[in-house]
């Protein structure tokens, strides 16, 4: 099993052990990446919306695998024998796969060598638009694995982390309002948090719930120059 499988995030972290974060939206992601070598196919998809944490997932199982990390499948003469376990992050190309005949060959050697590959994207396998029937049938038949959208408190745990990492001080108040008015979303809270240091420093002024409002464009409130919260 892997022990203590981590979640990093885009700013540098304290230490791994702190960033692990599981909740019930990668709970099952968790649990397949902990049953390598154990999986029933050559390949795993791991799936799910942009940020999600799913290629910050494949990191720490390439880690453990020492698996290398491709950004498509390696022609024949570039094929390690020694190597068995890999990643390929980020599988669409745009909306199509790069090179479905080279990703078949590598597929089934990797299946002749009883190797593994991990496989990223933002939709399943059944949603890709493959044009090789054989291909298409493999990572069809693959398991796939999602990550969900987060629940209140992981999202809230992540925009904790995110105000922290780039040593940001907001009130208690702050947190519930962000949750109970932005996109929910890994992606929508590091883009957020962003802003929200952006605008702090421009301004030269705290984080407030006025300047998160702004921020979403939330208009239809008063602002601290007119006796806002």
């Amino acid at each position: 099993m892997i022990d203590q499988l981590l979640l990093e995030f885009e700013h540098p972290s304290a230490s791994e052990i702190e960033d692990f974060m599981p909740a019930p939206c990668n709970r099952e992601a968790l649990a397949w990446l902990g049953r390598w070598p154990d999986w029933p196919a050559g390949a795993l998809v791991l799936h799910g919306p942009a940020g999600c944490g799913k290629t910050h997932l494949a990191r720490i199982w390439a880690n453990r695998a020492q698996a290398p990390w491709l950004l498509r499948a390696p022609a024949a003469d570039a094929r390690a024998n020694a190597v068995h376990a890999h990643v390929l992050d980020d599988v669409l190309a745009g909306d199509r796969l790069a090179d479905e005949v080279a990703l078949l060959q590598f597929y089934n050697w990797l299946v002749g060598e009883r190797g593994h590959l991990l496989i990223t994207a933002r939709r399943p396998a059944a949603a890709w638009p493959i044009r090789l029937p054989d291909l298409a049938s493999r990572l069809r038949a693959a398991p796939a694995v999602a990550i969900g959208p987060p629940d209140d408190a992981l999202l809230g745990a992540l925009l904790v982390k995110l105000f922290a990492d780039r040593q940001l001080v907001v009130s208690q108040d702050i947190i519930p309002y962000m949750l109970g008015h932005m996109e929910r979303s890994f992606d929508a809270a590091r883009r957020l948090v962003a802003a929200l240091d952006e605008h702090s420093l421009a301004q030269r002024r705290a984080i407030t719930i006025p300047l998160v409002r702004a921020v979403l464009g939330r208009s239809d409130q008063p602002d601290e120059s007119q006796g806002g919260r």
